[in-house]
């Protein structure tokens, strides 16, 4: 049995699918440019060194969201923060606050989060 005869169930667009998860999207990563983004973009922008590291993640978070032929927005930029964030916890790391980064040496995590809230903020993802 195959089935090249059986009929396709209808489907009809929501539009109010998209819109919510657009809106949930942003609401994630607002909660991830609390937790570093704004301090780390900041540190960037006083440190070379940092906005060197940011921008190579930044490409590197971007090269992999179109590898995956998605549109770096915000529902993919924040499914990617999610997907480092629970990575992170799997590992059984506490989540970076900003009181707890040494800028001089942000680990992996870290520097991801805060190139994708570099990105986010570029694409008006926010």
């Amino acid at each position: 049995m195959n089935n090249e005869l059986t009929p396709a169930a209808p489907t009809a667009f929501d539009a109010g699918y998209l819109a919510t998860a657009e809106l949930d999207a942003r609401f994630q990563l607002d909660q991830v440019m609390a937790m570093v983004g704004v301090d780390g973009l900041v540190e960037a922008l006083a440190q070379p060194f940092l906005l060197a590291k940011v921008d190579q993640h930044a490409a590197a978070v971007r090269q992999s969201i179109t590898a995956a032929g998605r549109a770096v927005d915000s529902i993919s930029l924040a499914g990617y923060a999610r997907s480092v964030i629970a990575v992170h916890q799997r590992h059984g790391r506490p989540l970076p606050t900003p009181d707890t980064i040494d800028w001089t040496d942000a680990d992996w995590t870290v520097l991801r989060l805060v190139s994708v809230c570099s990105l986010a903020d570029a694409v008006d993802a926010f």
